[in-house]
């Protein structure tokens, strides 16, 4: 019998939709998030009508509305191996490398998400997902407490793992498959208040890292917050205490701009939650805890919100990372907000040194554009460099917007959700063949994604522009130069 497979954009976008479902019921403050973003966006859209034109154009317009990112931390290269394959099912493959122990948070990281220019437009889910870095913890004894109980856990359901074995097996899953695939999927993200630990050793690894207390602690990777997307950062930051939304004191990643580049991200603070820890044998439980258990409160899950912008190439990479490098040297700022309104206009000052217009950024070679033809006759030699096209009004330039993220920023995120204490306990310690040996497979370089996307629209363009009706003008002979 013939098999007919939902294809893997449909299952992103129903699993998309079923966490996003699924994570406001568990935090309600992120449908308060969702609805604020959603004003925003229209109220942006309505008074800037080249932004709605240009969106419109480049097909983001249709995306933005649904669009998010989730973020899960793993304890095993087991589990961070068989959520590579979880995600393969929906389209989604590992992108980038992210060292945060760069800013003293113990994990490195990828993110999955699609690729491919349509099924970006059909639905860009990203999940920015961690490994937790058991080496980097100093207490030899507690490392092997940690690693012995993420050994027994498992945080797959068995009738998930058995589908995506059958999505590798048949090249796809049935509508029915499909289904039952969301539901189970969904079970590996969702928030369990019971402990695997005592309260005692929660406390312990919660001394060597918060964020290695979340991890070990529980009994899957819950996804710890699940973002939107705004046309307008600053104003959501803004409007998010009328909400009844305390957001966090600095926006991540680089100044408020006219154009927008690589992403910008804010929070608001994470939620202090009852937990049921294991309770020790002969030790009095406290209060309603289940049978065996002991209540107590732990602190992960938070809402944040996300700008995006322009796509950096190589080039521009390495300017914003030298300003962000010179602000944070001369301000770090705070996860208290306690120096905001410092480091704030000190990165406004370092950053008036990256170009701020569409033209300087694509001609000094800083951002990724998509070309495409603007209509006119396009009465000259279509082998000319873009610019050249671009200034002879036959081509368009349109910024190729950054689907990925950045170390500093997400770190930053999560130490503000976890406090100043967090951010000092660890040196950069970047091992990409490590994570990837974890992974089973290499993590795709972002830039290369990124350069191949604005070759493809270029050879595309051009390839218009020669079939159009009015043929270029034939290039005029090359003057002898004589002999040298």
């Amino acid at each position: 019998m013939t098999r007919t497979h939902t294809p893997p954009d449909e299952i992103r976008a129903r699993f998309a939709r079923a966490m996003s479902a699924m994570y406001r019921a568990e935090v309600p403050a992120y449908g308060t998030l969702v609805t604020l973003v959603e004003t925003v966006n229209a109220q942006a859209l309505a008074g800037d009508a080249a932004l709605a034109a240009r969106l419109a154009t480049t097909g983001e317009l249709a995306r933005i509305t649904e669009e998010r990112h989730g973020a899960i931390r793993l304890g095993t290269a087991a589990e961070l191996a068989t959520m590579r394959r979880l995600f393969a099912v929906m389209g989604m493959v590992p992108v980038g490398y992210y060292d945060l122990s760069v800013a003293g948070v113990p994990v490195h990281s990828t993110a999955f998400r699609p690729v491919d220019p349509a099924a970006l437009a059909h639905n860009p889910f990203r999940v920015f997902t961690s490994l937790l870095r058991l080496e980097l913890i100093a207490d030899v004894a507690l490392r092997e407490a940690a690693a012995d109980i993420l050994a027994q856990r498992r945080i797959f359901t068995p009738d998930c793992l058995a589908l995506i074995a059958r999505a590798e097996a048949e090249g796809g899953l049935t509508a029915a498959e499909a289904r039952q695939f969301v539901t189970e999927a969904l079970e590996t993200f969702r928030w369990h208040e019971e402990a695997n630990v005592t309260a005692g050793l929660y406390h312990r690894l919660h001394e060597a890292h918060r964020l290695v207390a979340d991890v070990v602690a529980f009994r899957g990777p819950h996804i710890n917050h699940l973002t939107p997307r705004t046309l307008d950062i600053d104003a959501v930051q803004a409007r998010m205490p009328d909400e009844g939304i305390t957001p966090k004191a600095v926006i991540e990643g680089p100044p408020a701009r006219r154009v927008p580049i690589l992403l910008r991200q804010t929070s608001f603070k994470a939620l202090e939650e009852p937990v049921a820890f294991l309770a020790p044998e002969g030790v009095a439980q406290e209060g309603k805890a289940p049978e065996g258990m002991s209540r107590g409160r732990h602190t992960a899950r938070f809402g944040e919100i996300e700008q995006r912008g322009l796509a950096l190439t190589s080039k521009g990479q390495a300017l914003y990372d030298r300003l962000l490098a010179e602000t944070r040297a001369r301000v770090t700022p705070k996860a208290d907000g306690s120096n905001a309104a410092q480091y704030l206009a000190t990165l406004s000052e370092v950053f008036a040194a990256f170009p701020d217009d569409l033209d300087s950024l694509r001609l000094q070679g800083l951002g990724y554009f998509r070309y495409t033809p603007t209509g006119l006759a396009a009465r000259t030699d279509l082998t000319r460099p873009a610019a050249e096209l671009v200034a002879a009004g036959v081509l368009r330039a349109d910024p190729i917007t950054y689907e990925d993220f950045l170390p500093v920023s997400a770190a930053g995120i999560f130490q503000s959700n976890l406090g100043d204490s967090a951010a000092q306990t660890f040196e950069a310690n970047p091992n990409r063949a490590r994570f990837e040996a974890d992974l089973g497979a290499p993590v795709i370089d972002l830039h290369q994604l990124y350069a191949e996307a604005e070759a493809a629209s270029l050879a595309r363009a051009r390839a218009a522009l020669a079939q159009s009706p009015h043929p270029p003008a034939a290039r005029p002979p090359a003057r002898d130069a004589g002999p040298d």
